[in-house]
């Protein structure tokens, strides 16, 4: 059988939430393909991306191989909004060209060569196409069964030949690659990540981009007390996480001198703190000026003495913005796991010199008071501070 009975190699794209939306779904949708787009833009052909009921489907230029499709269907896997990414092949609609098209699908394959069970399922979202889905399902499933022998199993198949009928055509395909779910990024607004290069705030910037959250990141530097290994680490983490939304734009502050006054200031068990209400205060000044409506960090309740109710309050209290921490109910070891999954642990755990190391109190405060706080920031002039570290900002931007 010839590579014609296949048809044309395409990227089959399935929505999860925005399917639920109402009047403003189509805003939704419009934003979705445009982040589909944008995340394309690398390739070198035009995709065609057309928008149908629950279903978004990316035609290639004439000639596409099907490595290139796969290479197009693993780039989307990473845009926010999709729940399922299918390398499918798009067919005639007629049902011999079906039935061909199945047939050849299964072609050479190591598990059809084992005697795997299998099923059909299809979907006939057209319904002027002559079978129903339950004759497409018994059609098609009795050819395979005669030429490959292959045993039915309709609950629990190991092989799902899948068939989806369309307006203008039928997709045929095999499995598929689960996508990231959640909205598509730029319906929620915009935010600004507090990014360290810790563990938690790539995945906190992760999750708050799954909502639909732009997000900018801005990073504190211990300079000139410290190297610029903790900026090229940041970097490298605002690249891994650029596959999820592009054009993300990394800020820099350089804070040591700021830690220098905190340290001098003589109130060593509430130097943390107070450091974190002076970054929360600069990163409200640049949020600003960024037109961002929201902070985000990796907090997570009691994972740390900053991270008490008592001291999380006492931060809440420093600025007017709010603070969304997407990861305040789960432990160490689920945040590692999504680290993990989204490809920022390795980059992580790399060793570098983190501003935070210059306040190191033996004994670090638990149950902070905010007007003890108050009172340091007075003294250091905090307002004035912050908006002068906001005016000190770097942007790096991203190569590529």
């Amino acid at each position: 059988m010839t590579m014609s009975a296949l048809g044309e190699p395409c990227v089959l794209l399935k929505l999860g939430e925005v399917v639920l939306k109402g009047n403003n779904r189509e805003l939704f949708e419009q934003r979705l393909q445009a982040n589909i787009k944008a995340a394309l833009k690398d390739f070198d052909f035009k995709v065609d991306v057309r928008q149908r009921h629950g279903v978004i489907a990316l035609f290639l230029p004439d000639g596409t191989t099907a490595e290139v499709a796969d290479a197009v269907a693993a780039r989307v896997a990473y845009v926010p909004g999709l729940v399922w990414i299918h390398r499918a092949w798009r067919v005639e609609k007629d049902p011999g060209a079906v039935t061909k098209a199945a047939i050849e699908l299964l072609a050479d394959r190591d598990d059809v060569r084992r005697g795997v069970s299998f099923a059909v399922r299809s979907r006939r979202r057209d319904k002027r196409f002559p079978l129903t889905s339950m004759e497409i399902d018994r059609s098609v499933g009795g050819e395979l069964n005669d030429i490959y022998g292959l045993p039915v199993d309709l609950k629990n198949p190991e092989l799902v030949v899948s068939i989806e009928v369309d307006r203008d055509e039928v997709f045929v395909f095999t499995g598929g690659t689960p996508g990231q779910g959640g909205l598509p990024v730029g319906t929620s607004g915009r935010g600004l990540v507090l990014m360290s290069g810790g563990i938690d705030s790539p995945v906190a910037a992760y999750r708050m981009m799954r909502r639909g959250l732009r997000v900018d990141f801005l990073h504190f530097s211990g300079i000139p007390f410290t190297t610029s290994e903790s900026i090229y680490k940041a970097y490298a983490l605002v690249r891994a996480l650029d596959r999820f939304q592009g054009r993300s734009r990394l800020w820099v502050v350089p804070f040591g001198k700021a830690q220098q006054s905190i340290k001098a200031s003589g109130q060593d068990r509430l130097a943390v703190i107070s450091q974190r209400r002076l970054m929360l205060k600069t990163a409200e000044e640049v949020a600003r000026r960024l037109r961002a409506g929201a902070l985000v960090t990796g907090d997570s309740l009691g994972q740390v003495s900053s991270q008490t109710l008592q001291n999380i309050t006492a931060q809440d209290d420093a600025v007017d913005m709010p603070i969304l921490r997407p990861l305040i109910g789960l432990d160490k070891t689920e945040i590692m796991a999504e680290a993990r999954r989204i490809g920022t642990l390795e980059i992580s755990e790399l060793p570098d010199e983190d501003c935070c190391t210059l306040l190191a109190p033996r004994r670090a405060e638990t149950a902070a008071k905010i007007a003890d706080l108050r009172q340091i920031e007075k003294r250091l002039d905090a307002e004035e501070l912050a908006v002068q570290l906001a005016g000190s900002l770097q942007e790096y931007k991203l190569e590529g």
